[in-house]
């Protein structure tokens, strides 16, 4: 990077920082430490706070390279949102704010018992920890890769500056600077799509036309498969279970929505998320789509984490390298030269010929991606530990060699941006979490309100600590958007069951839903890590989004089951 990029990249995250310190300065109880200023959480940033938290770096890394390698067919994922938001604007947030909760889980104790609130608040923290730390690596390993910075340090940057302004702010600190964040995000992104589409070689009708034959407009499926993680029908069902779970039941959300000056405003901020989430997602797939026709018309990296590529230069294996690039640049050639030829064929209306020529670009495809294989074959030779999946490196690679100065400070601002937002959001939650149902309530009950406003900031702290520490220490998963969604699901199904229980059937008591809990919890770990395999004679291959469904209604029939042979 530049230096001008520099400047746009510290000026940002330090003056976001310094902005949530400065506005949140000497929050005196533990009341507007956790559930803010009321008076300045309207709707539309309780809507903005919501979409930030939800739109971690990992949306902008992973995604734009989801659509690159699969196409669009990921925002189905999201189809089922809208109803989601609307089910907890009904169900879910009256409640909270008839009992003027701080946390989702006190609710829990009120309707079932202490080790009903106390399991399901474990539950979260196990949940949310493991995924504050994800949050803040995923991104860490990205961009230290692509800015040659140490992974240490990159997470440790990204993590002092985030509970800085969380421990000093509280609520109101991450609510206020979530602003600043998604605006520089979305900014950010809109900007590098109208540039990604100026550079393309080829007209955006062009692009478009290229785009559909190669089946990278996918946006809906109607195929049911139960393997398949992204159609209509695990949107609209299995997808549902996970939103209403996550914004419904996790604390790093209902912290959001429950600081709203009314329960009107609450409502409209959550709704707001579920009908803007769609469209911010799909801008941000079809910048992906749009980067994969740039790179069918100008040469892309035979493998795009450029750091792994170097090493194989300077390895022994670098004349095997150096042949695998020949070949992949012939191969790009030819793929270009059928590209023209299938524009040609559109153009002149001939599709029987342009889905010919389609299925020759294909073979040329299955050829790259031999090759590829073939390169990540070596790097695993050069380097066994090395990670050979790039997609996530795809959309960064692009805003590095192709975007110019500023916008690529721009760029990398937002991935911070986005680190910072929805780190900020977890640690929050995992502070008031610990603070509220776990050492005010079952370890220290009798403190003055300062010493649980210091126990809130020093658990935010401690948690912080912690992602930092987890980060450094993890390794990467197949793909990051689908790792955070992978931890969440196996977790969140059980909690939703229990408050579904709490909510609608109120004949189940507590001990009945703790079991009940118990169970769901264990069956959906042995699922998941049987999954592919089976168990006992049986097998079964399931996409992990329904994980959330089946925990849920397993939660449901077994304390349904038990209740019937319990008294209590």
């Amino acid at each position: 990077m530049r230096t001008l990029d520099w400047i746009v990249l510290f000026w940002t995250l330090v003056s976001i920082a310094a902005f949530g310190i400065y506005k949140t300065r000497g929050k005196k109880n533990l009341d507007s430490y956790l559930r803010g200023n009321k008076d300045s959480m309207n709707w539309w940033t309780i809507g903005l706070s919501i979409m930030a938290t939800q739109a971690s770096a990992i949306t902008f890394l992973s995604t734009p390279g989801q659509a690159y390698e699969d196409g669009m067919r990921f925002i189905q994922f999201y189809f089922g949102l809208p109803l989601a938001m609307i089910i907890i604007s009904v169900s879910f947030i009256p409640i909270y704010y008839k009992l003027k909760v701080y946390t989702a889980y006190e609710y829990l104790e009120n309707r079932f018992d202490l080790k009903t609130r106390t399991l399901t608040s474990l539950l979260f923290i196990v949940q949310r920890g493991l995924g504050a730390g994800i949050t803040i690596y995923a991104p860490a390993i990205i961009l230290s890769t692509l800015l040659g910075w140490n992974l240490t340090l990159t997470n440790i940057f990204i993590g002092v500056l985030v509970i800085l302004y969380t421990v000093s702010g509280g609520t109101e600190a991450v609510s206020i600077t979530q602003k600043q964040q998604m605006a520089v995000m979305m900014g950010g992104m809109i900007l590098a799509g109208i540039i990604v589409i100026q550079l393309l070689p080829i007209s955006f009708g062009e692009a478009m036309h290229v785009a559909g034959k190669m089946d990278k407009l996918n946006v809906v499926s109607f195929e049911f498969d139960l393997a398949d993680r992204y159609n209509v029908w695990s949107g609209m069902t299995a997808a549902v279970f996970l939103f209403l779970s996550y914004f419904g039941t996790d604390q790093s959300q209902v912290q959001r929505y429950l600081s709203g000056q009314t329960l009107t405003q609450s409502r409209m901020g959550l709704i707001m998320n579920g009908f803007l989430k769609i469209p911010m997602q799909f801008i941000i797939l079809f910048i992906g789509v749009m980067v994969f026709v740039f790179y069918q018309y100008i040469q892309p990296p035979v493998f795009f984490n450029k750091v792994q590529t170097e090493k194989l230069r300077e390895s022994e294996l670098a004349p095997e390298f150096e042949a695998l690039e020949k070949q992949y640049e012939e191969s790009f050639q030819s793929g270009r030269a059928a590209y023209q030829e299938m524009l040609a064929a559109i153009d002149q209306n001939e599709d029987e010929k342009a889905d010919q020529i389609k299925g020759k670009i294909e073979s040329i495809k299955s050829e790259q991606t031999e090759i590829r294989e073939e390169v990540k074959s070596l790097i695993l030779k050069n380097d066994p530990n090395a990670e050979t999946r790039d997609t996530d490196y795809v959309f960064m690679r692009f805003v590095m060699d192709y975007l110019p100065p500023g916008i690529v400070g721009l760029l990398f601002a937002v991935i911070f941006s986005a680190a910072m937002s929805s780190s900020s959001s977890e640690l929050n939650a995992l502070g008031s979490t610990t603070t509220i149902d776990l050492y005010k309530r079952s370890i220290n009950k009798e403190a003055s309100d300062t010493h649980y406003l210091k126990s809130s900031k020093a658990f935010t702290a401690f948690w912080g600590i912690g992602a930092i520490i987890f980060a450094t220490y993890a390794s990467l998963f197949e793909n990051l958007i689908q790792a955070v969604n992978l931890l969440g699901s196996l977790f969140y199904g059980t909690i939703l069951g229990i408050f579904i229980v709490g909510f609608f059937m109120k004949w189940v008591k507590g001990r009945a839903v703790f079991i009940a809990a118990l169970f769901s919890q264990a069956l959906i770990l042995v699922i998941h890590f049987r999954n592919g395999e089976g168990l006992f004679g049986f097998h079964w291959d399931i996409g992990f989004l329904w994980y959330n469904a089946i925990g849920c209604l397993a939660v449901m029939l077994f304390a349904s089951i038990i209740q019937l042979f319990k008294r209590d």
